[in-house]
This record gives structure tokens, C-alpha cells and sequence, in this order.
């Protein structure tokens, strides 16, 4: 139960500096898609999992939040296999990039997905 607080809370605290911090857009045939700077936390490895790899950060009130990468930079795995259990509790310098994908659902209503991608990882 608490793992999924906050797993909710992390996804909103993203939502919300997502939105904050647009800086450029691209736009795709398929999709629109909003790809942002690159940013840097520093956060524990907690494993991978079907859906991404799993860190727990903190925020500025020192509450943990977990973030999830869907997406990982190749030469990163090949660093660091984050698939094994190696590297659970670690403590990493995570830097990443999102890409907020608008798409259209089955009614007809615009929704967006958050995909988060893993592009430098420094072992702290």
C-alpha cells in the first residue's frame, strides 16, 4: 500500500514539473509529442520491473518518491545491467529526458502518456 502512494505521488509530482518545464515541442505524423531538457536527480536503484526501472528519490521535503524509466540509453545497460538484481540499493546521479506523448483514445478524447527515458546513469 505504501509502495503504491508513492508510486502515485512521484507520477504527480513528474505531471507537475512536466508541465512547468516545457521547453520545446516536437510534433510527429502519428502523435504529438512534447520532448523536454535533460534533467538530474540522484536517487537508489530499486529494481526493474515489466513496465521500467524503478529509483527512489527524494523531493525537497525529503519525501521519497518512486520514478520510473520506460526507456534506457543502450550504452547505459550495457555500463550497468540494471536487469540483474547487481545493482539494487545503489546509489545513483540519474540523468534523463521525458517525452509527454498526446494521443487520441477510442472515445475520442485527447490523453498523455509520460515516457521517461534513462540517458546517463554515474554510480555515486
Amino acid at each position: 500500500m505504501k509502495s503504491n502512494y508513492l508510486l502515485m505521488l512521484g507520477s504527480l509530482l513528474i505531471v507537475v514539473l512536466s508541465f512547468t518545464s516545457f521547453t520545446n515541442a516536437t510534433i510527429s505524423s502519428i502523435t504529438d509529442c512534447v520532448v523536454q531538457d535533460t534533467k538530474v536527480i540522484t536517487a537508489v536503484y530499486d529494481g526493474h520491473e515489466d513496465y521500467g526501472y524503478n529509483f527512489i528519490a527524494k523531493n525537497t521535503n525529503d519525501d521519497e518518491y518512486t520514478i520510473t524509466f520506460q526507456n534506457i540509453n543502450s550504452e547505459v545497460l550495457e555500463a550497468f545491467d540494471l536487469n540483474s538484481e547487481t545493482h539494487v540499493g545503489s546509489k545513483f546521479k540519474v540523468s534523463f529526458t521525458t517525452v509527454i506523448d498526446v494521443f487520441t483514445d477510442g472515445d475520442g478524447f485527447e490523453d498523455e502518456n509520460e515516457i521517461n527515458t534513462i540517458t546517463q546513469l554515474e554510480k555515486l
